[in-house]
């Protein structure tokens, strides 16, 4: 029985994640700001199987906060088998009307604290030569209209990993980087405006609106094979491709597709 921590567990991905390790027979350990959607969530596991669930409720931004999680599970969990950084949020403004507060919560949620979570929780899954699952984002691949603190934070987020992957491998740590594209989940629907209230448009998207099911299916197939990296969908991984080789093309036609974005 292995122990996974994952962030961001009251909802969404996280929570679909968490559900599907808890059924394996993991042990799971829940972390999430929503201190009430935690403590249902964590009933609901404790319902069926109270020894292998446990929950702290905790803004991650906080290092006093989070170097007591890691004591926590270090103290009375015993260990720490697998990592999952799925917390995060985005904005929906042009970054010329953003105020900088909003663009440095999104690196402090997106990069600042999974680096600083992993940094604290490297010992305890050398000693065990544990993993990690980073839930990334194609927009850290390529640009997106109106969201240039998120796409700067998931491509931080992702270099980060990516070479911390290499400085890491003997040590027997295993990283899988997951590069969503569009995903039915709350950090759209919390999605933060220019002001750093809720957003009040909807959002723009491109390809198929994919459910956290169907990407807590993949990231679980790929973790058992080992594999290192999974992608968004093809409409996606397209996109990132030509923003590689044609960036000229690529800026065309996102300013055609999310236009909207630019009246908002």
């Amino acid at each position: 029985m292995n122990t996974v921590l994952v962030t961001g567990a009251a909802s969404g991905l996280g929570w679909v994640l968490a559900r599907r390790f808890f059924d394996r027979g993991d042990r799971v350990l829940l972390a999430d700001l929503d201190a009430d959607g935690l403590a249902r969530r964590a009933a609901e596991l404790a319902a069926e199987d109270a020894a292998r669930v446990a929950h702290r409720a905790l803004d991650l931004t906080d290092g006093d906060a989070r170097q007591a999680l890691a004591d926590w599970i270090e103290r009375d969990i015993g260990g720490l088998d697998l990592l999952v950084n799925n917390a995060g949020i985005t904005h929906r403004s042009l970054a010329a009307d953003t105020d900088p507060a909003v663009l440095r919560r999104v690196m402090a949620v997106d990069w600042d604290a999974p680096v600083s979570l992993t940094l604290a929780l490297l010992p305890l899954l050398r000693a065990r030569r544990g993993g990690l699952i980073n839930i990334g984002s194609m927009a850290g691949w390529m640009p997106v209209l109106g969201r240039a603190g998120y796409c700067s934070a998931k491509a931080a987020f992702g270099q980060f990993f990516e070479v911390l992957r290499g400085e890491v491998a003997a040590d027997g740590i295993h990283i899988l980087m997951v590069y969503p594209s569009f995903l039915a989940t709350p950090i759209e629907t919390n999605a933060l405006g220019a002001d750093g209230t809720p957003a009040a448009h909807a959002r723009s998207t491109t390809g198929a609106m994919r459910t956290p099911e169907w990407m807590a299916d993949r990231i679980l197939r790929g973790w058992d094979r080992g594999e290192r990296r999974i992608h968004g969908d093809a409409v996606s991984r397209f996109g990132s491709l030509l923003w590689r080789l044609a960036p000229d093309l690529y800026q065309r036609l996102m300013t055609r597709r999310f236009a909207s974005e630019l009246s908002k």
